[in-house]
């Protein structure tokens, strides 16, 4: 998938009114590409042309960050459904009438960023942006445009409701944010929990009521919660890794997620993966990298050399390549002269450390 498709809209008309406000959009906004149906002209138009609707949606449906379709909303409605898979997958999507009167975001209004595409298209056409949203007409920010906007991953979709009514109905969250994410931007949430029993988090004395009440818990650790919490995760890990060469992306990825699983740390928190720089290509380490949609960061010998805290010094590392520690030291830089929260584990092929960032980079 082209990553600069992803950052960029497709407009599709299948109308001459269509095309005129499709050629308004294209000519107003520079991130925008135009599909227009063969059956209408589009004079001097940089466009793609397409047979079949559906066919061709299919086919770029994922590989744009939002659509905007110049037609009815039932039209629209029939040809997406297929293509939907979840609110925290799916592009945005954009319906704008046949004279262009009224923007309707129709999916993926806060994650995927239907409602602000509206409003941008609405005020490129002067339309009328039309939002549907609960919590946005009742001008409340929803918790998933707040994890969003802090780049939480949000790790169980469908407790986003959950937290969202609560905040609607202008009840108290409980919430745990030991990195201050979002301690402001919930108003008079409850502090939860308090205790540690067993690797699941309880605040003492809960009655059954509020066993059910919403909770949103935003840290990197794995525990039990209840149900109906909202897990958000932050973006605080860094995973150092080192390997012999040519080991392959598999063995470094089930090693990764062993260390994870065995440490009780969530991957949707590995912000990074970092390494020394003689692993720059290193096509094993590249793939992983990719395929988790992760940066990658390299460091020189004298970099990890001046790294303090580290656990495990191999003196063999050292005598081959001139460094006392890989994974441990390129994690720790990584997370920003971070703690070690996992030091050096290893397999035959290859070590992986974990360090955390510190709470005050991220609030």
């Amino acid at each position: 998938m082209s990553s600069s498709k992803k950052n960029k809209y497709a407009v599709w008309a299948i109308t001459p009114n269509g095309v005129d406000i499709a050629q308004k959009i294209a000519g107003d906004l520079s991130d925008v590409e135009v599909f227009l149906s063969d059956k209408v002209t589009a004079v001097g138009s940089q466009s793609t042309t397409f047979q079949s609707l559906s066919a061709m949606l299919a086919e770029q449906f994922c590989r744009y960050a939002g659509h905007v379709f110049i037609m009815s909303a039932g039209i629209v409605v029939r040809i997406i459904a297929p293509l939907i898979q979840s609110k925290v997958e799916d592009p945005a999507v954009v319906v704008v009438d046949d004279r262009g009167k009224h923007a309707i975001s129709l999916l993926s209004g806060h994650i995927g960023g239907a409602n602000d595409l509206a409003v941008k298209i609405a005020a490129c056409i002067h339309a009328n942006p039309v939002i549907s949203t609960a919590t946005d007409v009742n001008q409340i920010a929803a918790i998933d445009v707040l994890a969003k906007e802090k780049q939480l991953f949000i790790e169980n979709p469908h407790a986003i409701k959950i937290a969202n009514m609560a905040l609607l109905k202008r009840e108290k969250i409980r919430l745990h944010d030991p990195f201050g994410c979002m301690q402001v931007s919930i108003p008079d949430s409850i502090a939860w929990p308090t205790a540690v029993a067993n690797g699941a988090y309880v605040t003492p004395g809960e009655s059954k009521k509020e066993d059910h009440a919403a909770c949103v818990f935003i840290d990197d650790v794995i525990v039990d919660l209840p149900p109906q919490a909202l897990i958000l995760r932050p973006p605080t890990l860094m995973a150092g890794i080192g390997c012999n060469r040519n080991t392959t992306m598999e063995e470094m990825q089930d090693h990764l997620e062993r260390v994870f699983e065995q440490f009780q740390l969530a991957l949707g928190s590995l912000a990074g993966i970092a390494s020394i720089q003689l692993k720059a290509d290193e096509t094993g380490l590249l793939a992983l990298a990719k395929h988790l949609g992760l940066p990658l960061y390299f460091y020189d010998k004298e970099e990890l050399n001046q790294v303090q805290g580290i656990k495990n010094p191999s003196s063999m590392v050292e005598k081959h390549i001139g460094v006392k520690s890989v994974c441990e030291a390129a994690a720790i830089i990584a997370a920003q002269n971070g703690t070690l929260v996992v030091p050096k584990q290893t397999n035959r092929n290859v070590t992986t450390a974990v360090a955390r960032i510190g709470y005050t980079s991220l609030a």
